[in-house]
Formats: C-alpha cells, structure tokens, sequence
C-alpha cells in the first residue's frame, strides 16, 4: 500500500509538471507563419513581418497557454508608417473568445505611434486605453509584455506597467481564466481607420513595410484542456506567477505606471461617458492597482 501511495505522489507530481510546464524556445521553435508566408521571414530568434501591396503577414503559436508572461521584443515600421498596424496579442478562438491586446497603430513622419490596449472576456471587449510611447519604438527594439494570472492581467514595456486589469469575477465582472490562448502578431493594411480616423492612408512607395522580433518568451502555463484551469492557476511554487510577488504591483511599479498614465495616456474607455451614455462599465469604478 504505501509503495502504491509513493507511486500515486508521483504519478501526480509528473502530471503537475506537464501541466504547469513553462516554456521558453525560439521563434522557430514555437511559432508559425500562417499568412503572408511568402514574403516574411523566421529564422532561430529573429523574425520578419512584412507589409506591401499584395499581403500583410502573421505568426502564431504552436502552443496555447493559461496564465504567465509572454515577452516579445519588437522593432516597428520606421518612417512614415501611416495606416499600418503592428497586432501583438493573446486570443482563445470562437464568438466567446477571450482576448488581450497589444496593438500599434502607425503614423506619419515625425508623429508618434499610438499603443493600443484592450481585453475581451467572452466575446464582449470595449475596454480601449490608449497611449503615446515615451521612446521611438522604430529606432530599436523595446520588450513587449503580457503577464496574466489569476488576478489580473498586466501590460508592460521594457519592465515598465502601462495598464492592469483585475479580476472581480466575483462582482460579476467577466475576467480571462476558463480558456487557453494563443500568441499572435501581425503587420496589416488598416489604413481606412488606424491614422487620424482613416484620413492618413498608406503611402505605398515606402513600402514594403518591415516590422521586426527577437527573444520571443512565452513563459507560460501550457493549455491541455478543462483540467488546466485548476493546474495553472492553483497557487504553489511551481506556478510562479502565482506568488505574492505578482499578486500586485510593488509600490515603486505602481510609481512607474502614475508616471505613463499622468503623462503618456492619451484615452480610457473609464472616462469617456458620452460613449457609454452615462452608464459607465462596472469595473471602472473598482481600483485597478
């Protein structure tokens, strides 16, 4: 009997590990080009999105995930950029999806990118905060990062947090914990709204359009069905983004994240009430941070 125990433990422990593996590999390693393949690149750890006149261009994950911190280092179009966007983001599939948002919209010469963040929960999104960056993201390559655990989902650039989203499901309120998601980005022709509304179009003699990636780390909980939603969140040592130390931001991160909002933030959803008519989305009167 206690020899058959000893076997059970470890039986549970090795289905645990497989569960909460976290994962770290090469762009070619875990992701693919599932549009725009002809003209786009990956090798090892560096990757090439390209946009012109007759394709955009995508990557997508090999895995699924639930929970942790997907980090991405990007380098966007350079120059005048004007109508195209640069997607960086998590998504379940189906009408019910869950999904979280980084995207770039472009801009003319000399005017800056504007960082677009939203979060779906169950199909349903309008949750847009918006900002200029405080660096030109064209010049050099800055990391992209979304952590998400079963708190809440932190946006982040190069360590530093732009936006939280915090779990009041309890209230209520929908929050992204009952689907896997994969990684996506792409470089597409959004130019019939992405700059000033659509009156800036895409200047096709710069083309083609080029946005570039490196260290691609997808350290996350590894999605295997229903049964991952109590693996990848159960609290314990092995599913790190789970301790305190993520549970909320330290003092000195919600200084940095004062300081882009007070500075940086150029729209939220939270206080536009002509939009909403008055009757504003519940969680934004509920502290964030």
């Amino acid at each position: 009997m206690a020899n058959f125990r000893i076997l059970s433990l470890a039986l549970l422990i090795s289905t645990f590990a497989f569960y909460a593996s976290v994962v770290n590999g090469l762009f070619s390693d875990t992701m693919f080009i599932y549009w725009g393949y002809q003209h786009s690149t990956m090798q090892g750890d560096d990757l090439q999105l390209v946009l012109d006149q007759t394709s955009g261009s995508g990557v997508q994950s090999k895995g699924t995930f639930l929970f942790g911190s997907i980090e991405m280092q990007i380098k966007f179009v350079p120059g005048n950029s004007a109508g195209t966007v640069t997607a960086y983001y998590l998504s379940s599939t189906g009408d019910k999806h869950d999904e979280i948002d980084f995207e770039f919209l472009g801009n003319v010469s000399g005017q800056p990118y504007i960082i677009h963040t939203n979060i779906f929960t169950q199909g349903v999104g309008n949750r847009e905060q918006q900002f200029y960056p405080w660096f030109d993201p064209s010049a050099d390559y800055h990391n992209y990062t979304i952590h998400w655990n079963p708190n809440a989902v932190v946006w982040y650039i190069d360590g530093v947090p732009i936006r939280v989203f915090r779990n009041y499901q309890s209230q209520g309120i929908p929050f992204p914990n009952q689907q896997g998601m994969g990684v996506y980005s792409s470089l597409w022709n959004a130019d019939e709204w992405a700059t000033r509304g659509g009156k800036d179009k895409i200047d096709w003699s710069n083309s083609p359009f080029i946005a570039s990636y490196r260290n691609f780390s997808p350290r996350g909980c590894y999605w295997n069905g229903p049964g991952s939603i109590y693996q990848c969140g159960v609290a314990n040592p092995q599913n790190w983004w789970t301790s305190s130390e993520y549970y909320q931001l330290s003092y000195a991160k919600k200084g940095q994240m004062d300081w882009v909002r007070n500075n940086f933030m150029i729209y939220d959803y939270c206080t536009d009430y002509k939009r909403f008519n008055g009757t504003m989305p519940v969680e934004c009167f509920m502290p964030q941070y």
